[in-house]
């Protein structure tokens, strides 16, 4: 029984009208598995989830056209190519997503339905585990703060005394000016402190720099890119 799961349905190394509509549908289911599991816990683009889902049936039907065609698996290999140089970076769960629906797509196209549901299966509830538990995520309720200061204002050690009523710990990341250099931007990682009131703390920051823009949110999720 289980020689049949990780055995393929080509026969003498084609595929029949029954044997590429059962590859299609697999494909599909698979990559259904892959855009589901990764809404979970996850931001991703409806664009972004499209592409997971309709992936897997693509890359099966391009290597049910190219089987045993060297010719046409090198051409197909060169479009595949062009398709990462004209596309934006992206962070490395997604390449790792793009790669799982290329992969259930590449067992579907062979034949091997059996391989392509279970892995697709087995990995995606690998990374709903590993999404549940936080597994790798060390944020530590850290925050992203950026105030604006004009440039007659000395910042250095200006605003520490509040950081200290206010936070566990703070750190500049970024110093840039603004409007033509008469302002300051500054940004710092912050993880304030529990129970204290982000209100009252953005107004004793306001009495510093002059009410400016003051901004408090979740850090930029920018250091996943491949």
């Amino acid at each position: 029984m289980l020689d049949n799961v990780f055995s393929s349905i080509l026969t003498n190394g084609s595929f029949t009208g029954s044997g590429f509509l059962i590859s299609t549908l697999a494909a599909f289911a698979c990559g259904l598995i892959i855009a589901g599991v990764y809404m979970i816990k996850n931001r991703a683009s409806r664009s972004f989830l499209l592409t997971l889902a309709l992936l897997p049936p693509i890359v099966e039907l391009v290597i049910i056209l190219v089987n045993g065609n060297i010719g046409a698996g090198v051409a197909v290999a060169g479009a595949f190519s062009l398709v990462r140089f004209r596309s934006a970076p992206g962070k490395g769960q997604e390449i790792t997503g793009i790669f799982l629906a290329m992969a259930a797509g590449l067992a579907a196209g062979m034949g091997y339905i059996g391989v392509a549901i279970l892995f697709s299966l087995l990995v995606s509830a690998i990374l709903l585990l590993l999404n549940l538990t936080g597994f790798g995520r060390d944020d530590r309720g850290m925050r992203t703060l950026k105030i604006t200061v004009p440039e007659n204002l000395d910042f250095e050690g200006k605003f520490d005394d509040i950081f200290g009523r206010y936070l566990k710990s703070h750190t500049c990341d970024e110093v840039r000016t603004t409007n033509m250099g008469s302002l300051y931007r500054l940004t710092l990682s912050v993880v304030p402190k529990d129970g204290v009131s982000m209100k009252e703390f953005l107004d004793e920051l306001r009495t510093q720099n002059g009410n400016l823009d003051i901004s408090l949110g979740r850090p930029a999720d920018n250091t996943e890119s491949l």
